[in-house]
């Protein structure tokens, strides 16, 4: 009998029960997925907590996975059984051994990455492609700010615009991520709880600020992060661990004609754009511009205990759940 981690209700990471489940035949245009790696993400998190309301309760939360396709249903012509595949939806429904989705979102997996790789950088990895590439295209003689520098997506950020010929500063917790984060591409670490970052930014800059700042904090950096732009400098505000920003006045951005953006992965990742997205995330990791080295792995029945690590920030770097 298959299983899934199902909410019942909104709360603290208790509230993730594993309960058996039985998955049917494919429909018109589906697969029978047997999961092998469930990426775990803040946004899970938020959804578990009831921060983010986009799960119809009771449900199942989860935004991606790799998996062996089982079954194929009518209309399927592109995927076979036996085919490697991973995906990332907003119809949520990771957290289960087993599943039935729709082909359209499959994405073939290359010979080249094992599944738990894949796994661990597929949302991230596109994350990062979005903001690094496409949100605010980074290129050689810029200076970034990366906050949560030693984190799932923060690692790939700093990797990605290290190679790009970016001068990379990153915010970390500890002095056991900010090795982390040197390893992946940051020249400049700061420890948040003991130094100003704002002050220690603009020290490093000579009081110039950064070019981007990638903020995924949220409350707790927002308007730090705005004083540390330079002039024309972009905010890239991609999530809220530390809780929703507050309401802000607009003509705050006046004083150095600085702009703000709000992406969602998932807008981008859309139509023909998605296998050329796909393939170039897939070479990045396949030359080592990016890796997903370290991640942590859960077996599937520790979801709360995930989730509380990662809320906790007892993480770094991508997290795993293994049926």
């Amino acid at each position: 009998m298959d299983q899934a981690i199902v909410i019942r209700q909104p709360g603290r990471p208790e509230v993730l029960k594993s309960e058996r489940i039985t998955v049917g035949a494919p429909g018109n245009g589906q697969v029978r997925l047997r999961q092998t790696a469930i990426g775990v993400n803040f946004h899970d998190c938020y959804v578990r907590s009831g921060l983010y309301t986009t799960l119809s309760l009771p449900g199942i939360p989860g935004l991606e996975a790799v998996g062996v396709v089982d079954a194929v249903g009518p209309g399927v012509v592109d995927f076979s059984p036996g085919d490697r595949v991973g995906y990332i939806t907003l119809e949520y429904g990771g957290y289960a051994s087993a599943r039935l989705i729709e082909a359209s979102v499959l994405i073939r997996l290359p010979e080249s990455l094992d599944d738990r790789t894949v796994a661990a950088t597929l949302l991230r990895g596109l994350t990062a492609q979005v903001l690094v590439r496409q949100v605010f295209p980074v290129r050689a003689g810029h200076t970034v700010l990366v906050h949560a520098a030693a984190g799932g997506v923060g690692r790939l950020l700093c990797q990605w615009a290290s190679h790009l010929g970016a001068t990379v500063i990153g915010t970390v917790g500890s002095e056991e991520k900010a090795s982390l984060a040197r390893r992946s591409g940051c020249e400049h670490t700061i420890l948040y709880r003991a130094e100003n970052f704002v002050e220690k930014v603009r020290t490093l800059t000579q009081d110039r600020g950064v070019d981007v700042v990638y903020d995924s904090v949220g409350k707790d950096t927002f308007q730090g992060s705005l004083q540390a732009l330079a002039m024309r400098g972009h905010l890239v505000n991609f999530g809220q661990s530390s809780g929703p920003i507050e309401p802000f006045r607009i003509s705050m951005l006046f004083e150095k004609s600085n702009s703000i953006s709000r992406p969602n992965v998932f807008h981008f990742f859309t139509g023909s754009e998605r296998d050329r997205m796909a393939q170039a995330l897939f070479s990045v990791l396949d030359r080592g511009v990016i890796s997903a080295q370290r991640h942590h792995e859960y077996a599937f029945e520790d979801a709360a205990k995930a989730h509380a690590d990662m809320e906790s920030r007892k993480t770094a770097g991508a997290v795993l759940l293994i049926p």
